[in-house]
């Protein structure tokens, strides 16, 4: 039994593996690395900033491959099994389907934990290393936040519109001064330039040739009170690199949270207590998957009785794809208290599982 346990895990093992690589090289490539590539482009951002961007993001997307890998895995290693007729050969020495099943269970257990590692530690650190990397960008190369015909929207108090780039030259400016959620200031320059303060953390854009107009701080609506035509020579806008850190770090999204820093956030009750709670059920939910996956995928693989990878593939992607589409669909529910959304990140786990268990009674019967 030691020999065929070895067997199933080592072909189980490389097809996972197989799976999860091809899965997580498609994931990120065809869906965030195009986004960094604008980064890389047109940002002057360097070639090793983006590929540790990818790295970063690499985590997020192993919670969905790996549960997905291991699919491919069960359904390409179980059609060949049975279309090579080693099942048949198995229970013929008196070998049960539910022994048979024992190193697929193990194998779902440990990549669960696995999945619910990432999920909760891992992925959320990526999050906290991807915001570090941005102040690392702005600090090292501060134009790239600057390109032309673009308006640049990182900083929170400003707004600058570029109107075209000379090297470090930035020419005809326009910079937005919000206060309040207000404008306050509008500045016209004909060109501009950038420095670094390191000692205040902070971006200094010198403008020159420039005038502006400023608005009634009492009355920033009131356009009749709106100092117009002011000249001024030279004038230097400082821009805090560590205000933009701690703007991005305030709208973190849920899933950089990691486990301590849920349960405190809950403990808390706050208004967003609720969405808290789902997203901690969403990451174990999806952790699971894999058992899930597990009793739905052997039957479905044995059923199938083919060795070509296009059906296991075709197979897994019409199951993976029901199945984080349900995921998609009980996560926009989860500031509805009336949609019961911790249940429903729940149901595609508990509707494949017992789809799973009805299609191994099947196969028992046979």
């Amino acid at each position: 039994m030691k020999i065929l346990d070895r067997y199933l895990l080592s072909a189980l093992g490389v097809a996972t593996l197989m799976g999860v690589s091809l899965l997580s090289l498609v994931l990120v490539l065809g869906n965030v690395f195009k986004q960094l590539l604008d980064l890389l482009i047109n940002h002057d951002v360097p070639l090793g900033t983006v590929l540790a961007f990818i790295a970063f993001v690499l985590p997020f997307s192993m919670t969905f491959t790996i549960p997905w890998g291991f699919l491919t895995a069960l359904l390409l290693v179980f059609g060949r099994l049975s279309a090579d007729s080693e099942l048949l050969a198995m229970r013929s020495m008196g070998i049960s389907f539910s022994r048979i099943f024992l190193p697929v269970l193990a194998s779902a257990l440990f990549l669960a934990a696995i999945c619910l590692w990432i999920n909760l530690e891992i992925a959320p650190r990526a999050e906290a290393a991807m915001m570090e990397d941005l102040y690392k960008i702005a600090t090292s190369n501060p134009l790239s936040f600057f390109q032309a015909d673009e308006v640049s929207e990182e900083f929170p108090d400003r707004r600058i519109y570029v109107g075209a780039r000379d090297g470090d030259v930035l020419k005809n400016l326009l910079v937005f001064e919000l206060e309040g959620g207000h404008l306050s200031k509008v500045v016209f320059a004909k060109q501009g330039h950038l420095s670094l303060d390191k000692e205040h953390a902070s971006l200094l854009l010198k403008l020159e040739d420039a005038h502006f107009e400023e608005r009634d701080p009492q009355e920033p609506d009131n356009f009749s009170k709106v100092r117009q035509g002011i000249l001024m020579q030279s004038g230097t806008f400082p821009m805090s690199l560590k205000k933009l850190f701690e703007e991005k770090m305030r709208w973190r999204h849920l899933n950089s949270y990691r486990l301590w820093e849920l349960l405190t956030e809950i403990k808390k009750n706050t208004p967003q207590r609720l969405q808290l709670l789902v997203e901690l059920n969403k990451r174990f939910s999806i952790s699971l998957a894999t058992l899930a996956f597990a009793l739905i995928a052997v039957p479905l693989g044995i059923t199938a009785h083919r060795k070509e990878t296009s059906v296991g593939f075709a197979l897994s992607l019409m199951v993976a794809f029901s199945y984080f589409f349900f995921m998609i669909i009980a996560d926009t529910f989860r500031s509805n208290p009336h949609a019961f959304p911790i249940f429903l990140v729940w149901l595609p786990n508990i509707l494949f599982s017992i789809l799973g268990i009805f299609l191994f009674r099947q196969l028992l019967r046979k």
